[in-house]
């Protein structure tokens, strides 16, 4: 089915049209990504907004939708106010999870039709990939491990977690990403014991974890991945921590199924850790979905008591976290199936001593 006719299935009862405005949600209808517009989805008819920056683009890469500049009525309001009208618009779902309380209080006041909010509707749709979004979300891990792999040859005593950083963004580009999933985490020493701590001057010295947590975009979907190697040696401690991360990682790992909990994935591994006299330095959750966002749902959590659906895109990422000391996570990026899981996350896990 196409992403624009799970849309149109929304329609049914509650509301008579989508507006669609974030992103996210505008990519996954169109299946093509404009950096800024709006789109109204209804069964009489879909048009998509935007502007003369992106007007051509989005005529030449859009299906689905009648492409407008909205230039021809004055602005996105008038625009959506021509399609409300023409369509015999009463209702609109929209994306409150995305809109400021300004954009919200404008569009109440100025659009003909009764908003109503719809967020987790719109966006359930994109917790079960296509066959399609797992092909490029395992695009976008490939250019991640390639990245890795040309890192590690990059990291010498002496520079610092920015000089680092540096290093690795150009490698992520360099090996075909479009953009960052996110800003990527380079920490060292101590600072590894801050999960998402942000890199700055400390200069990397024999002896040190370096945790690096980084993605790419291919295409608009996510790759997200983190791997936490040492400088010149690993003391007994830095060892017995990562081996516990890891074997918690892999007990995530076998307790991971289409239909599981999310709360049962993040016991299995949370388990390891605490037995092991670590419970208390690990505070996040295992792990989270991704694809069109980094963080998306359902996820791998204690929290999420529900059964994660086959072919949900989900993180395994498990970490311990000494304060003033050291911190070591370790992350893969999997697809649920119905036997199991699909690891799409290639780099090796044992401890690299570079």
């Amino acid at each position: 089915m196409k992403n624009l006719e799970k849309y149109l299935t929304l329609l049914d009862g509650e509301v008579d049209g989508l507006l669609l405005t974030s992103r996210y949600s505008r990519h996954y209808g169109a299946e093509f990504d404009i950096a800024e517009g709006a789109a109204i989805v209804t069964k009489k008819g879909c048009r998509y907004f935007t502007d003369s920056r992106y007007i051509e683009s989005a005529q030449n890469g859009i299906k689905g939708f009648e492409v407008i500049d909205i230039v021809t009525e004055k602005g996105y309001v008038g625009c959506l106010n021509k399609a409300i009208a023409e369509f015999g618009v009463k209702t609109l779902g929209y994306e409150e999870s995305y809109l400021t309380a300004r954009e919200l209080f404008t569009y109440e006041k100025t659009l003909n039709a009764r908003l109503v909010p719809m967020n987790d509707k719109i966006n359930g749709f994109r917790a079960v990939k296509e066959a399609w979004e797992l092909d490029l979300m395992r695009k976008a891990q490939a250019i991640a491990d390639k990245a890795f792999t040309e890192v590690l040859t990059r990291i010498k005593p002496g520079m610092t977690e920015l000089e680092l950083q540096a290093e690795l963004i150009y490698c992520l580009y360099k090996n075909g990403g479009q953009g960052l999933s996110f800003d990527p985490i380079v920490v060292s020493g101590p600072n590894t014991s801050l999960p998402h701590g942000v890199a700055g001057e400390r200069v990397i010295q024999e002896g040190d974890f370096i945790t690096m947590d980084f993605g790419v975009l291919y295409q608009g979907y996510c790759s997200d991945m983190t791997r936490t190697v040492a400088v010149g040696y690993a003391t007994d401690e830095m060892k017995k921590v990562y081996e516990t991360v890891l074997q918690a990682q892999l007990a995530g790992l076998a307790a991971t199924k289409a239909g599981v909990p999310g709360c049962e994935i993040d016991a299995a591994a949370r388990k390891v850790i605490t037995d092991a006299g670590y419970g208390e330095y690990f505070g996040h959750g295992y792990g989270h979905s991704l694809g069109l966002e980094v963080h998306e749902s359902p996820s791998p959590n204690a929290r999420n008591q529900e059964g994660i659906p086959e072919n949900a895109v989900c993180s395994a990422e498990p970490g311990i976290y000494l304060p003033g000391k050291f911190g070591v996570r370790i992350e893969d990026v999997t697809i649920f199936t119905a036997d199991g899981y699909e690891n799409i996350t290639f780099s090796p896990k044992n401890l690299i001593i570079v």
